[in-house]
């Protein structure tokens, strides 16, 4: 197979949670401009729609859902409407997520559920209702977004946020744990793990603390509009086959510089 045929995704159907914005949106251009047909749902679904027609200026087709990630009901709904318009689901990316910043000892603890709800609980049934659909296949890849606020502590200067960390260090447990389970069914998990990108939901610690994360940066910038790309599309293709369970971090050296 020729490389331009490995990270080609022409004649799949990808399913991006909270594609409407940021990080989402970053991935689902990608996959468009490899020639996949795009869904993308969140509960805003006016922000979902307009980027969904934006998308078929690249030649595919597109559809757009609102959907709770957190409601089992809202995601089979996405499931089985997406069977029904493309005939099969080969990628899906469980984007979705929110954060709330607290002390420690001060977390609501509404808040710390409605945190993992979102980041945790809706990775595990979407990844179950969509897994079911790719094990039938017998193909499929599942890119799950973790952080790299999820790899070990946080330095409370720059993110106090012990739901949001705690959360992504369990959507990492689970992305091995699935890999393992459904790798004998030629479906494959894996995981990418951000650091610091110039999203809607980072602004507010960009903005608290976003001088002492460039010193901690050896690449001394945030994640560009460009940087998420290659890697998401690296995991969705056939480049990536013999890949299972691993953690894509994609943090400008963030991590291995961390002693």
């Amino acid at each position: 197979m020729k490389i331009q045929e490995l990270f080609s995704l022409k004649g799949k159907t990808a399913i991006v949670t909270g594609g409407g914005r940021g990080l989402g949106q970053q991935i689902a251009v990608a996959y468009a401009e490899a020639g996949a047909n795009i869904v993308v749902c969140s509960r805003n679904l006016d922000a979902c729609q307009q980027f969904s027609d934006a998308l078929k200026a690249h030649g595919v087709r597109s559809i757009a859902f609102k959907c709770d990630v957190s409601n089992p009901d809202d995601i089979q709904h996405v499931v089985d409407d997406t069977v029904k318009e493309f005939g099969s689901i080969d990628i899906l990316v469980n984007n979705s997520g929110t954060s709330w910043g607290a002390p420690a000892l001060e977390m609501p603890v509404d808040k710390w559920d409605k945190v993992m709800d979102i980041n945790l609980k809706a990775v595990f049934l979407f990844s179950q209702a969509v897994g079911k659909i790719m094990v039938e296949q017998r193909s499929g890849k599942i890119i799950n977004i973790a952080s790299i606020a999820g790899m070990g502590g946080q330095d409370p200067f720059i993110m106090d946020a012990i739901g949001y960390a705690v959360s992504k260090g369990a959507v990492i447990t689970l992305t091995k744990d699935l890999a393992v389970k459904l790798a004998p069914h030629n479906v494959h998990v894996n995981a990418i793990a951000p650091g610091f990108f110039p999203t809607k939901m980072a602004k507010a610690i960009l903005d608290y603390s976003g001088e002492k994360i460039l010193e901690r940066t050896p690449a001394g910038r945030f994640g560009s509009d460009n940087d998420m790309k290659g890697p998401a599309l690296f995991l969705a293709s056939a480049a990536s086959d013999y890949v299972f369970g691993h953690v894509l971090v994609v943090d400008g050296g963030t991590t291995a510089a961390i002693q």
